[in-house]
């Protein structure tokens, strides 16, 4: 990511209100320029491996964040995560996995996989909400580049 470039997030969720509130409060923070939005692991990894409707890098160019369900129809997030990993150019990425499975093992699987944090939904809509909100201050002081 270089400073003025346009910064792009992969969102990969089936449910479509937890879509939502990912997209209203990264806009409202101004965290992305552009957010793709999946909604399933199949599209996550023809995106990005520029398959089937994904293939012209111009119009679907590589997201610098990935934001990644673990529960997903098609392919199952952590397989997702893992092709990721296992990449040479997609590697480099971060990957946050989102998902409303507090399990342990889903955690332990996820980490050891490759995500770079692993952050789970509240069921209330206000505590997702500020996750997100909390979730879109650390991005942005996380990639704040100096003047």
């Amino acid at each position: 990511m270089v400073k003025g470039e346009p910064i792009i997030i992969l969102l990969v969720e089936d449910d479509p209100a937890h879509a939502e509130i990912v997209r209203r409060n990264m806009g409202e923070f101004r965290v992305a320029n552009r957010i793709v939005h999946v909604t399933d692991g199949q599209a996550a990894l023809d995106y990005l491996f520029r398959k089937n409707g994904y293939a012209h890098a111009e119009a679907d160019p590589l997201p610098d964040l990935i934001l990644l369900d673990l529960r997903l129809p098609k392919v199952d997030g952590l397989e997702v995560l893992r092709q990721i990993k296992g990449d040479e150019k997609l590697k480099r990425i971060p990957t946050v996995v989102l998902t409303t499975s507090g399990a342990e093992s889903d955690m332990v699987n996820a980490y050891s996989s490759g995500a770079g944090s692993y952050l789970v939904k509240p069921v209330d809509f206000e505590k997702f909400t500020k996750l997100m909100e909390t979730f879109g201050y650390y991005w942005l002081a996380w990639n704040r580049f100096p003047d």
